[in-house]
Protein backbone atom coordinates (compact mmCIF):
# COMPACT_ATOMS: atom_id res chain seq x y z
CA UNK A 1 0.00 0.00 0.00
CA UNK A 2 0.84 3.80 -0.66
CA UNK A 3 1.82 5.98 2.71
CA UNK A 4 3.16 9.44 2.58
CA UNK A 5 6.28 8.67 4.88
CA UNK A 6 8.80 11.39 7.34
CA UNK A 7 11.83 9.11 7.92
CA UNK A 8 13.49 12.08 9.93
CA UNK A 9 12.11 15.16 11.95
CA UNK A 10 13.22 17.37 8.72
CA UNK A 11 11.34 20.46 6.35
CA UNK A 12 8.49 19.10 4.68
CA UNK A 13 10.05 18.73 1.13
CA UNK A 14 11.58 15.59 2.07
CA UNK A 15 8.29 13.93 2.60
CA UNK A 16 8.06 10.78 0.17
CA UNK A 17 5.05 9.01 -0.90
CA UNK A 18 6.11 5.06 -0.87
CA UNK A 19 5.29 1.88 -0.80
CA UNK A 20 4.88 0.51 2.82
CA UNK A 21 3.34 -3.22 4.35
CA UNK A 22 -0.02 -3.48 4.77
CA UNK A 23 -1.48 -2.80 8.17
CA UNK A 24 -2.72 -5.74 10.01
CA UNK A 25 -4.75 -5.29 13.74
CA UNK A 26 -3.66 -6.44 17.03
CA UNK A 27 -5.48 -6.78 20.28
CA UNK A 28 -8.21 -3.60 20.50
CA UNK A 29 -6.98 -2.40 17.01
CA UNK A 30 -8.95 -1.85 13.79
CA UNK A 31 -7.54 -1.34 10.32
CA UNK A 32 -9.06 1.06 8.64
CA UNK A 33 -9.06 1.78 5.07
CA UNK A 34 -8.59 5.49 4.53
CA UNK A 35 -11.09 7.41 2.42
CA UNK A 36 -10.31 10.89 3.54
CA UNK A 37 -7.41 12.60 5.51
CA UNK A 38 -7.90 16.01 7.54
CA UNK A 39 -4.60 18.49 6.98
CA UNK A 40 -3.61 19.83 10.23
CA UNK A 41 -1.20 22.68 11.09
CA UNK A 42 0.26 19.52 13.77
CA UNK A 43 0.98 17.62 10.84
CA UNK A 44 3.54 20.05 9.43
CA UNK A 45 5.04 20.81 13.01
CA UNK A 46 5.27 16.99 13.93
CA UNK A 47 6.90 16.03 10.67
CA UNK A 48 9.84 18.97 11.20
CA UNK A 49 10.07 17.98 14.74
CA UNK A 50 8.44 21.10 16.19
CA UNK A 51 5.32 19.57 17.97
CA UNK A 52 5.06 18.09 21.42
CA UNK A 53 4.81 14.73 20.13
CA UNK A 54 7.27 12.95 18.27
CA UNK A 55 6.29 9.64 16.77
CA UNK A 56 8.92 6.89 16.59
CA UNK A 57 10.48 6.91 12.87
CA UNK A 58 9.75 6.69 10.52
CA UNK A 59 5.63 7.81 9.94
CA UNK A 60 2.94 9.16 8.38
CA UNK A 61 1.12 12.60 9.44
CA UNK A 62 -2.36 12.46 9.37
CA UNK A 63 -4.00 12.31 12.80
CA UNK A 64 -7.70 12.60 11.99
CA UNK A 65 -8.86 10.17 9.32
CA UNK A 66 -12.16 8.62 7.71
CA UNK A 67 -12.97 5.72 6.02
CA UNK A 68 -14.18 1.52 6.60
CA UNK A 69 -13.09 -0.56 8.56
CA UNK A 70 -10.99 -3.34 7.10
CA UNK A 71 -9.81 -5.24 9.77
CA UNK A 72 -11.00 -5.82 13.30
CA UNK A 73 -7.85 -7.39 16.67
CA UNK A 74 -9.17 -9.28 19.43
CA UNK A 75 -11.40 -8.09 21.71
CA UNK A 76 -12.84 -5.32 19.54
CA UNK A 77 -16.41 -4.81 19.66
CA UNK A 78 -19.07 -3.02 18.34
CA UNK A 79 -17.08 -2.69 15.19
CA UNK A 80 -17.06 -4.66 12.18
CA UNK A 81 -15.78 -5.30 8.72
CA UNK A 82 -17.19 -2.32 6.44
CA UNK A 83 -18.28 0.08 8.84
CA UNK A 84 -18.17 3.25 7.85
CA UNK A 85 -16.29 5.07 10.42
CA UNK A 86 -13.86 8.09 11.62
CA UNK A 87 -11.17 7.78 13.68
CA UNK A 88 -8.56 10.13 15.55
CA UNK A 89 -5.69 8.78 14.84
CA UNK A 90 -2.60 11.34 15.88
CA UNK A 91 -0.41 10.02 13.13
CA UNK A 92 -0.52 7.68 10.69
CA UNK A 93 -3.63 9.23 8.22
CA UNK A 94 -1.94 9.81 5.48
CA UNK A 95 -2.23 6.30 3.91
CA UNK A 96 -4.40 3.81 2.09
CA UNK A 97 -4.45 1.98 5.60
CA UNK A 98 -4.19 3.11 8.98
CA UNK A 99 -3.97 1.18 12.30
CA UNK A 100 -5.62 2.86 15.58
CA UNK A 101 -6.86 1.73 18.90
CA UNK A 102 -10.72 0.81 18.57
CA UNK A 103 -11.42 3.38 21.58
CA UNK A 104 -10.33 6.24 18.84
CA UNK A 105 -12.79 4.69 16.47
CA UNK A 106 -16.46 6.19 16.03
CA UNK A 107 -19.00 4.84 13.59
CA UNK A 108 -20.51 7.55 11.10
CA UNK A 109 -23.82 9.42 11.56
CA UNK A 110 -25.44 8.01 8.22
CA UNK A 111 -25.47 11.37 6.27
CA UNK A 112 -21.91 12.13 6.91
CA UNK A 113 -19.76 11.76 3.68
CA UNK A 114 -15.47 10.89 4.45
CA UNK A 115 -14.66 14.23 3.51
CA UNK A 116 -16.69 15.50 6.12
CA UNK A 117 -15.74 13.32 8.74
CA UNK A 118 -12.20 13.65 7.80
CA UNK A 119 -12.48 17.37 9.00
CA UNK A 120 -14.37 16.68 11.51
CA UNK A 121 -13.03 15.41 15.07
CA UNK A 122 -9.83 17.33 15.77
CA UNK A 123 -11.50 21.17 15.01
CA UNK A 124 -15.23 20.21 16.51
CA UNK A 125 -13.63 18.35 19.26
CA UNK A 126 -10.76 20.59 20.45
CA UNK A 127 -13.13 23.86 20.27
CA UNK A 128 -16.08 21.90 22.42
CA UNK A 129 -13.64 20.69 24.76
CA UNK A 130 -12.56 24.08 25.00
CA UNK A 131 -15.81 26.07 25.55
CA UNK A 132 -17.69 23.42 27.68
CA UNK A 133 -15.00 21.75 29.65
CA UNK A 134 -11.83 24.37 30.50
CA UNK A 135 -13.76 28.05 29.49
CA UNK A 136 -17.05 26.50 30.47
CA UNK A 137 -18.81 28.92 28.77
CA UNK A 138 -22.24 30.78 29.74
CA UNK A 139 -25.02 31.82 27.80
CA UNK A 140 -25.22 35.57 27.70
CA UNK A 141 -21.60 35.75 27.93
CA UNK A 142 -19.26 37.31 25.32
CA UNK A 143 -16.82 34.95 23.58
CA UNK A 144 -13.41 36.12 21.28
CA UNK A 145 -12.18 34.14 18.73
CA UNK A 146 -8.90 34.92 17.52
CA UNK A 147 -8.09 33.18 13.70
CA UNK A 148 -11.91 32.89 13.47
CA UNK A 149 -11.93 31.35 9.74
CA UNK A 150 -9.27 28.86 9.96
CA UNK A 151 -10.36 24.85 10.82
CA UNK A 152 -10.86 25.65 14.79
CA UNK A 153 -11.67 29.06 14.30
CA UNK A 154 -15.28 28.01 12.36
CA UNK A 155 -15.88 25.52 14.74
CA UNK A 156 -15.27 28.07 18.09
CA UNK A 157 -17.79 30.46 16.02
CA UNK A 158 -20.43 27.57 15.29
CA UNK A 159 -20.35 25.91 19.18
CA UNK A 160 -20.12 29.36 21.23
CA UNK A 161 -23.57 30.49 19.79
CA UNK A 162 -24.97 26.62 20.39
CA UNK A 163 -24.01 27.43 23.67
CA UNK A 164 -25.88 31.38 23.69
CA UNK A 165 -22.62 32.94 23.69
CA UNK A 166 -22.25 36.65 21.39
CA UNK A 167 -19.17 35.89 19.39
CA UNK A 168 -16.70 38.49 17.91
CA UNK A 169 -15.05 36.96 15.35
CA UNK A 170 -10.99 38.13 14.48
CA UNK A 171 -9.18 37.35 11.22
CA UNK A 172 -7.05 39.00 8.72
CA UNK A 173 -8.81 39.96 6.02
CA UNK A 174 -12.30 40.83 5.02
CA UNK A 175 -13.02 37.81 3.08
CA UNK A 176 -12.47 36.02 5.86
CA UNK A 177 -14.54 37.71 8.19
CA UNK A 178 -17.34 37.61 5.92
CA UNK A 179 -17.10 33.81 5.74
CA UNK A 180 -17.16 34.61 9.68
CA UNK A 181 -20.26 36.28 9.10
CA UNK A 182 -21.92 33.17 7.80
CA UNK A 183 -21.41 30.66 10.28
CA UNK A 184 -22.80 33.14 13.23
CA UNK A 185 -20.03 35.93 13.96
CA UNK A 186 -22.39 38.71 15.77
CA UNK A 187 -19.46 41.08 15.48
CA UNK A 188 -16.12 41.22 13.58
CA UNK A 189 -12.93 42.42 13.67
CA UNK A 190 -10.17 42.71 10.86
CA UNK A 191 -6.98 42.88 13.28
CA UNK A 192 -4.28 43.65 10.13
CA UNK A 193 -6.17 46.72 9.61
CA UNK A 194 -7.63 47.85 13.22
CA UNK A 195 -6.43 48.54 16.60
CA UNK A 196 -7.56 44.51 17.95
CA UNK A 197 -8.12 45.81 21.71
CA UNK A 198 -9.67 49.32 21.26
CA UNK A 199 -12.20 47.74 18.84
CA UNK A 200 -13.11 45.47 21.40
CA UNK A 201 -13.52 48.16 23.61
CA UNK A 202 -15.58 49.67 21.53
CA UNK A 203 -18.00 46.33 20.58
CA UNK A 204 -17.86 45.47 24.40
CA UNK A 205 -18.73 48.54 25.97
CA UNK A 206 -15.52 48.92 28.10
CA UNK A 207 -16.68 45.95 29.80
CA UNK A 208 -13.87 43.42 28.21
CA UNK A 209 -14.99 40.13 26.50
CA UNK A 210 -15.70 37.01 29.28
CA UNK A 211 -13.23 33.92 26.86
CA UNK A 212 -10.98 34.64 24.35
CA UNK A 213 -9.99 31.83 21.96
CA UNK A 214 -6.44 31.98 20.51
CA UNK A 215 -5.50 29.04 18.67
CA UNK A 216 -2.83 31.80 16.91
CA UNK A 217 -0.81 33.08 19.74
CA UNK A 218 1.80 35.95 18.52
CA UNK A 219 1.62 39.70 18.14
CA UNK A 220 -2.39 39.66 19.05
CA UNK A 221 -2.22 37.21 22.61
CA UNK A 222 -1.17 40.07 24.92
CA UNK A 223 -4.16 43.04 23.21
CA UNK A 224 -6.10 39.76 23.80
CA UNK A 225 -5.46 39.22 26.90
CA UNK A 226 -5.79 43.03 27.79
CA UNK A 227 -9.67 42.48 26.36
CA UNK A 228 -10.61 40.61 28.95
CA UNK A 229 -13.12 41.49 30.92
CA UNK A 230 -13.57 40.57 35.18
CA UNK A 231 -12.78 36.74 35.67
CA UNK A 232 -12.46 36.63 31.97
CA UNK A 233 -10.74 33.07 30.60
CA UNK A 234 -8.10 32.82 28.41
CA UNK A 235 -7.89 29.63 26.29
CA UNK A 236 -4.51 28.98 24.76
CA UNK A 237 -5.53 26.66 21.82
CA UNK A 238 -2.55 26.81 19.33
CA UNK A 239 0.42 29.16 17.73
CA UNK A 240 -0.56 28.97 14.04
CA UNK A 241 1.71 32.25 13.99
CA UNK A 242 4.93 30.53 14.84
CA UNK A 243 5.27 32.62 17.69
CA UNK A 244 4.53 31.51 21.29
CA UNK A 245 3.59 34.94 23.38
CA UNK A 246 4.68 35.89 26.59
CA UNK A 247 2.08 37.24 28.80
CA UNK A 248 2.85 39.93 31.33
CA UNK A 249 1.14 37.50 34.16
CA UNK A 250 0.15 40.63 36.10
CA UNK A 251 -2.38 41.32 33.72
CA UNK A 252 -3.86 37.48 34.82
CA UNK A 253 -4.22 39.36 38.47
CA UNK A 254 -5.45 42.68 37.68
CA UNK A 255 -8.22 41.35 35.86
CA UNK A 256 -9.01 38.32 38.13
CA UNK A 257 -8.72 36.09 34.98
CA UNK A 258 -7.62 32.74 33.69
CA UNK A 259 -5.05 31.18 31.79
CA UNK A 260 -6.25 27.79 30.47
CA UNK A 261 -4.58 25.25 28.13
CA UNK A 262 -6.40 23.66 25.91
CA UNK A 263 -4.92 19.81 24.67
CA UNK A 264 -7.89 17.83 23.43
CA UNK A 265 -5.64 15.05 22.76
CA UNK A 266 -4.36 14.71 26.01
CA UNK A 267 -7.76 14.97 27.36
CA UNK A 268 -9.36 12.18 25.22
CA UNK A 269 -6.71 9.82 26.23
CA UNK A 270 -6.87 10.45 29.76
CA UNK A 271 -10.64 10.38 30.03
CA UNK A 272 -11.79 8.54 27.20
CA UNK A 273 -15.26 8.46 28.14
CA UNK A 274 -15.92 12.11 28.64
CA UNK A 275 -14.32 12.64 25.19
CA UNK A 276 -16.76 10.30 23.77
CA UNK A 277 -19.81 11.96 25.43
CA UNK A 278 -18.68 15.07 23.56
CA UNK A 279 -18.39 13.46 20.40
CA UNK A 280 -21.86 12.08 20.66
CA UNK A 281 -23.14 15.62 21.18
CA UNK A 282 -21.53 16.89 18.42
CA UNK A 283 -23.18 14.11 16.34
CA UNK A 284 -26.15 14.98 17.30
CA UNK A 285 -25.93 18.81 16.76
CA UNK A 286 -24.25 17.80 13.10
CA UNK A 287 -27.60 15.77 12.58
CA UNK A 288 -30.01 17.84 13.47
CA UNK A 289 -27.76 20.54 11.24
CA UNK A 290 -26.36 22.55 13.45
CA UNK A 291 -23.44 22.68 12.33
CA UNK A 292 -21.65 22.60 9.22
CA UNK A 293 -18.12 21.76 8.65
CA UNK A 294 -16.40 23.89 6.26
CA UNK A 295 -13.89 22.13 3.60
CA UNK A 296 -12.44 24.72 1.41
CA UNK A 297 -10.13 22.13 -0.15
CA UNK A 298 -9.53 18.85 -1.44
CA UNK A 299 -5.94 17.25 -2.94
CA UNK A 300 -5.20 13.15 -3.64
CA UNK A 301 -3.18 11.84 -1.43
CA UNK A 302 -0.49 12.26 -4.13
CA UNK A 303 -0.76 15.94 -3.75
CA UNK A 304 0.17 15.91 -0.21
CA UNK A 305 2.61 18.57 -0.49
CA UNK A 306 0.21 21.68 -1.86
CA UNK A 307 -2.23 20.35 0.69
CA UNK A 308 0.38 20.62 3.41
CA UNK A 309 1.55 23.87 1.94
CA UNK A 310 -1.59 25.63 1.67
CA UNK A 311 -2.16 24.30 5.57
CA UNK A 312 1.09 25.90 6.98
CA UNK A 313 1.09 29.36 5.15
CA UNK A 314 -2.77 30.03 6.55
CA UNK A 315 -3.84 30.37 2.94
CA UNK A 316 -7.12 28.87 4.03
CA UNK A 317 -10.57 29.10 5.49
CA UNK A 318 -11.99 25.63 6.86
CA UNK A 319 -10.11 22.90 6.49
CA UNK A 320 -8.25 20.93 4.16
CA UNK A 321 -8.44 17.75 2.98
CA UNK A 322 -6.66 14.60 1.45
CA UNK A 323 -9.19 11.87 -0.46
CA UNK A 324 -7.73 8.94 -0.83
CA UNK A 325 -8.58 6.30 -3.49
Amino acid sequence: MKAVLARQFAPLEQLVLADVPERHAGPGEVVIAVKACGVNFLDGLMVQGKYQTKPPLPFSPGAEVAGVVHETGSGVSGLTVGTRVLAFTGFGGYAQEVCVQASRVFALPQQMDFVTAAAFPITYATSHHALKDRARLRSGETLLVLGAAGGVGLTAIEIGKIMGARVIACASSDEKLALCREYGADAVINYASADLREQVRELTGGKGVDVVYDPVGGAYAEPAVRSLGFDGRYLVIGFASGDIPRIPLNLLLLKVASLVGVFWGAFAKAQPERSAANLSELFDWYAHGRLQPHVSATFPLSDYGKALDTVMNRRVKGKVVLVVD
